[in-house]
């Protein structure tokens, strides 16, 4: 009986020992392919407006601060205060900085990074939560899959970071349930939410009470907890109260009203939207993986009252309601969503695994993939026409008509090797778009600031301010061009032209022709944009 018992705990030992070094290789697996995905060509365009270069900016001006300034505490943006977030991504690009230079591809580097440790952090919580290994896979895959994700993470923006904290956040929570030393995870990985964030970094810890609240309530009640909570939050409190000291009521009015509380009630320079623009945004960009959700979304309700699906209706709907509500709309405020899905979608494949050899799936993803693969064919022979066929767009539409048509194929014949071809074949065409110059195509949209920016650098103004006739603001050629460049109106320019001794202006054929101005000095000119002053020497 003793020697049964022996044999047994040393098979069992054995059988933990292969179950680790199968997790590890795939935790290895997966974080290569994150970061291949999430690296490649990741300085081969040009920052972007908005985020990406008012982040770059602040950066470089805690790097370009001389020692002892504590500019990394005060951030600045064009020299003025900069409250609208807590400075730790903002100190991870200027020590990028400090190590590569000044770049697109350092100011990237630390963001995609953080992300790409995202994808195997989440296989994690899939092992903690599934019994199978296969959901946790799957999970993980898709999760690295899923268009918005890759983008949005290889940007250089505060959401990648805040994921890959949440993810940490939840994993601890989820670990805690046994062992309240991982309390103190959840309060580091909290607080470098908040460090990061903000004070809306609130809404993502509202996941976690919510979802405690509801499986493991007693440990609401632990002491651990909530002494971890405050040892986490500890250095974003001390960071707000020093802003509030320096700069007193100044901070409290742009750093909490403006910055924060505005975008919950009130929207933000137009960016107001229906409260179903988040489910839009969803629907566009989450394919191929959406087709499974109507089976999964079932599936998770169904079992509801089984931990994994708890969790997964927390994360999604809390955080999904919260964000609808708010007044500012912008599309990356979903990605904290993501996850989440996958963990969902990740469970309802892993029960395909279970189904016999050729097997009866739904009707509904034969189609789907069959619409896909044709839409995406249309696509790559729509950009093989014209006088300049977009060969990239081309072959990356290709790649995925293929991954569907085949898809589809499988399905229609019950074959479980559809999964391979899906994760595959979305990995290969996201790769290609990632190595194009598409992957941002936002850039389209307005001039290209590189080539102005390099003319104002080169003309070298001897003001920081220049006017422009173009109708919104760029931080990206703020950035660019190390000035701080502010839209005016017609009427404006032609005030500021009378009455400021030296004004810069950059304006564009038709503003130039429009204002008439007297005594014009050309300083420089570039892509249909001109950068001009008065001519002293003629007045």
């Amino acid at each position: 009986m003793q020697e049964g018992s022996f044999i047994w705990g040393h098979l069992e030992k054995q059988h933990r020992a292969v179950d680790k070094w199968i997790d590890w290789v795939w935790l290895v697996v997966l974080l290569v392919a994150a970061v291949l995905l999430f690296s490649i060509n990741l300085g081969g365009l040009p920052l972007r407006d908005w985020d990406e270069g008012t982040v770059a900016h602040v950066a470089r001006e805690i790097w370009n601060a001389p020692a002892g300034s504590l500019r990394w505490l005060y951030p600045t943006l064009g020299g003025e205060p900069y409250h609208h977030k807590p400075p730790l991504m903002h100190i991870l690009i200027a020590w990028a900085y400090s190590l590569g230079g000044v770049n697109e591809w350092t100011t990237r580097l630390p963001g995609a990074i953080l992300t790409a440790f995202s994808v195997p952090l989440l296989y994690c919580i899939g092992r903690e939560i599934f019994r199978q290994r296969w959901a946790a896979v799957y999970s993980a895959l898709i999760y690295l899959t899923t268009l918005p994700v890759v983008r949005h993470g290889r940007l250089a923006m505060l959401d990648g970071a805040v994921v890959s904290f949440l993810i940490v956040m939840m994993l601890c929570v989820l670990r805690s349930r046994r062992d309240l030393r991982y309390c103190l995870g959840i309060g580091l990985s909290f607080g470098l939410i908040c460090l990061t964030q903000g004070v809306l970094g609130v809404l993502l810890g509202a996941i976690a009470i919510v979802f405690l609240f509801w499986d493991t309530p007693r440990l609401l009640t632990s002491y651990y907890l909530w002494t971890a909570i405050f040892i986490g939050i500890l250095p974003a409190t001390c960071w707000y109260s020093l802003q509030l000291m320096h700069y007193g009521y100044s901070f409290i009015e742009t750093g909490f009203v403006n910055a924060s509380l505005n975008q919950i009630g009130t929207a933000v320079e137009g960016d107001s939207q229906p409260p179903w623009y988040y489910a839009i945004e969803i629907f566009k960009w989450t394919w191929p993986w959406l087709v499974f959700l109507p089976q999964s979304g079932r599936m998770v309700w169904e079992n509801r009252n089984l931990s994994w699906a708890k969790l997964v209706l927390v994360w999604s709907c809390v955080y999904l309601v919260l964000i609808s509500l708010m007044g500012t709309k912008f599309p990356w405020y979903v990605f904290p969503v993501y996850p989440s899905l996958a963990l969902g979608l990740g469970a309802q494949l892993a029960e395909t695994e279970n189904l016999p050899l050729l097997s009866s799936y739904p009707r509904g993803w034969v189609v789907s993939f069959s619409l896909l693969a044709v839409m995406a064919s249309g696509s790559s022979i729509y950009f093989s026409w014209g006088t300049m066929p977009k060969t990239d767009l081309q072959l990356i539409f290709a790649a995925a008509a293929v991954t569907m048509t085949l898809a589809a194929i499988l399905v229609e014949r019950g074959d479980g090797q559809f999964l391979k071809i899906l994760f595959w074949g979305s990995y290969i065409s996201l790769l290609l778009l990632m190595k194009s110059n598409y992957w941002v195509w936002e850039l389209w949209q307005a001039y290209p600031v590189k080539p102005v920016a390099a003319m104002i650098a080169q003309a070298n103004p001897a003001v920081n301010k220049i006017y422009t006739s173009f109708p919104y603001h760029r931080p990206s050629l703020d950035f660019y061009s190390d000035r701080t460049i502010i839209p005016a109106s017609i009427g404006e320019l032609q005030y500021y032209w009378h009455y400021n001794g030296q004004p810069y202006f950059l304006l564009n054929a038709s503003a130039f022709n429009n204002l008439k101005l007297e005594s014009v000095k050309l300083v420089g000119q570039a892509d249909g944009w001109k950068l001009i002053t008065k001519d002293t020497n003629r007045l």
